[in-house]
């Protein structure tokens, strides 16, 4: 007979949350996904360039998605880099993994 556990602890159920929130838009998915096929970092204007969305829209999202660290900035002189952050994206759990309960990275941590 399988026991029955408790949800997940509240400090990784928030990190969780803040991830699902920052992909919770197409455009985010859209960014994420163009950087992480590119392996290789871009400009703004190379997102822009590539996505077909304005520069301050792209920007904006660029933003949200370094705040969780699916993206690191790296400055050069009077412009910025972006790239996938590889540690932060292999551990993301699917929706369905923490819904369902399957094992999960055990620290959401995103260096």
């Amino acid at each position: 007979m399988n026991e029955e556990k408790g949800p997940l602890a509240r400090a990784e159920a928030e990190e969780y949350a803040s991830w699902f929130k920052a992909l919770a838009d197409a455009t985010r998915i859209q960014i994420v996904s163009l950087l992480a096929r590119r392996r290789a970092p871009m400009s703004v204007g190379e997102i822009v360039a590539a996505s077909g969305v304005g520069q301050s829209t792209v920007s904006h999202h660029l933003k949200i998605l370094a705040e969780v660290r699916f993206v690191l900035v790296e400055r050069q002189a009077t412009s910025s880099l972006y790239r996938i952050n590889e540690a932060c994206v292999s551990c993301f759990p699917t929706a369905a993994d923490v819904v369902m309960g399957k094992p999960v990275p055990a620290a959401p941590t995103c260096e």
